[in-house]
Parts: structure tokens; sequence; C-alpha cells
């Protein structure tokens, strides 16, 4: 009798082709030093308000959203809660609760797809639940699932003006607020809004620009050596990931500890009355309206020295800081055909030298 093929290896090889890998690594990422700086930066203090990162196709500004989620610290929440709650009490009155152990679970990262509907980003009704049994009951949107986490925006400047009009009455009061079938909602919804997009694709709303705390602008790499080790990082991470993954995950690792060190030493970092009068002083050189401007400006200060662990802020922080927490809130001067990076650098020479 003829013994039967031995297929074994073929049915090893399977699971090594089609296993779930991990996002390519925050610290592999090639270059691009303000985008991860940004990024890092959020992660020491979500209350900086987020990151915008303008730039040409292909310049990684997905593969580092994608990154940020692998490199991110977890977070305690209830592990039933549709929001992420950190305690039992917090979860609204409306969640079904199945288990009210607290468990560890990775820093949601919530995708946000253009041409989403308002019921997929708000909630609605279940009707599954209002069929088959009768009850009108909550289905909780992609605000919910961000909740305590990031919600990222592909292409954020072709997003739908009633989709903007509903993220920035979130992000305003930290609140998802659903009237609607019967149903009176509301629930925690704050989160850090993370957008990419291609400025040759049309302008962002200045209502939403401004309320990303930071604003990046990447390019593509112009010397060849750069340009070659991305392809070589890449191809390493397609083709021979076990070998590729261990040395970044590692350094991943380290980057997370010293943001959990950072967020540590926040509250006990000094800030001398020097640094709030620089930033005053940098936000009426460039026309900054409001206070958002100053209040961005020392939160990515504090986050940055904090992250570098210096015992207070410095000038030196702020001048590191500026473009990117001053550089989307620039009143536009007809007459000044320097872009915004190269009058806020003007400004800060001139005020912080």
């Amino acid at each position: 009798m003829t013994p039967a093929p031995d297929t074994s290896a073929r049915v090893h090889a399977l699971p090594e082709r089609n296993r779930t890998r991990q996002p390519y690594p925050f610290s592999a990422i090639v270059g691009q030093d303000d985008m991860k700086r940004a990024l890092v930066l959020t992660a020491v203090d979500p209350a900086i308000g987020g990151v915008l990162i303008f730039g040409d196709r292909g310049t990684g500004k997905s593969t580092a959203v994608r990154a940020l989620a692998a490199l991110l610290p977890e977070i305690e929440a209830v592990e039933s809660c549709p929001v992420n709650a950190a305690r039992p009490e917090q979860c609204p009155d409306w969640a079904r609760l199945t288990s009210t152990a607290i468990i560890r679970k990775p820093t949601p990262v919530v995708d946000l797809p253009l041409g989403v509907s308002e019921d997929r980003v708000v909630g609605a009704l279940d009707i599954e639940r209002a069929i088959s049994r009768g009850e009108k009951a909550f289905e909780p949107g992609l605000l919910a699932r961000a909740n305590r986490g990031y919600l990222y925006i592909d292409e954020v400047n072709l997003l739908e003006d009633h989709i903007v009009d509903l993220l920035l009455d979130v992000a305003q009061s930290g609140e998802n607020v659903v009237e609607r079938d019967g149903l009176s909602i509301r629930h925690a919804a704050r989160f850090v809004l993370v957008g990419s997009g291609n400025p040759e694709e049309g302008e962002l709303r200045p209502q939403l620009l401004d309320r990303f705390g930071l604003s990046v602008d990447v390019a593509s790499p112009r010397d060849v050596e750069t340009r070659v080790e991305v392809i070589i990082r890449r191809d390493a991470y397609e083709t021979s990931y076990d070998t590729f993954m261990p040395d970044w995950v590692a350094q991943d690792a380290q980057l997370r500890a010293r943001i959990l060190e950072a967020r540590a030493a926040l509250p006990t970092l000094k800030t001398p009355n020097t640094v709030l009068h620089d930033c005053a002083s940098l936000c009426i050189a460039i026309g900054s309206d409001g206070l958002r401007g100053e209040l961005t400006l020392l939160r990515a200060a504090r986050a940055l020295a904090a992250f570098e662990g210096a015992a207070a802020v410095s000038r030196a922080h702020l001048r590191s800081v500026a473009g990117m927490a001053l550089g989307h809130r620039m009143r536009r001067d007809p007459l000044d055909e320097a872009g915004a990076g190269a009058r806020i650098a003007r400004a800060v020479d001139e005020v912080l030298p």
C-alpha cells in the first residue's frame, strides 16, 4: 500500500505565511523625526490635542500611526465596557456588562474611514436586538471604541463636512451625545485625534485644523542612502519577519518605558515664569488667535522636557516644538512668500534668541 504523502511541511508553512503580524515597528521608521517626535509627545501627554500629518503619498504617515498602536502603553479597563472605562462605575448606564473584571488591554487606535456614516461614528439603535427582542438598545460607534485612545483619520482633508462638525462637537466636550430613535444616550469620548492627508487634495477646514495640537509636514527623503535604508528595512519586514522584528521590538519596548517615565515625571516638572512669558511673546509675534497656541506650546514643551529627563522646561524645549505647535495657527500673510516653517523659525530667532 502506497503511504500517504507527507503534507506536514506544507501545512506547517501556512501559518508562517498567513500569520497575523505585528505592525511595522515604530523605532524602525527611517527619518521623519518631526512626525515621530510629535506622536511620542502626544503619548506622553494626550492633553496636547492630537497630531496632523501632511505630506506626499508614500511618506510613512499611515505606517507611523499603525506602529504607534503597538508602541503605546497598555491601559486598565473594564473587560466588557464598550467605552474602555477604567472602573465599573465609570461605564455608562446603557452598557450591558458581562464582566466587571479590570484587565490590561492595548491603547485603542481606531480608524475613521472616509465615507463613514454618522451612525457608524456616534452609534445607533441596535436593529438586531430591536427586531428579535423588541428592545431599544444602543449599538456603540467608533467614538466609543476610541475613548481613552486614538482616533485616526486618513485623508482627513477629504472628510465630509457633517462628520467634521460632529467631531468638533465631541472634541470640545469630550462626550458623545446621541438623541435619536427614541434613545437618549451619552458617554465619554476623549481621544487623541490623528489625521493625515495630502495638501494637494484639498485644505482642511480652519475649525478642525485648530483642534489638532501639533502639525507636521513630511516629505520623501532626497538622499540615496536614506531611501536605500527604507527599502532594506521594509523588505526585511516583509521577507524576513522573524529575524527582523526582535531587535526593533526591543527598541520599541525601551521607547515605551521612556514614555511611561515621562508620564510619571510630568506632575513634578518645573515651569519657570520666564517660559510662560516666552510662550505668550512667541504667539503674539506670529499672530496666533486665541490662547490655544500658548497652551499647546507649553504642553508640548513640558512633554518634551519630561521625555528627555529634564527637571524643568527651558527655552530650548520651546524652540524644539514651536514649529509643530504653532505652524498651523499662523495668520496668512499674502505679502510674505515664506512658508509657515520658515516664518516660525524667523519668529523663534527673534523672540527666543
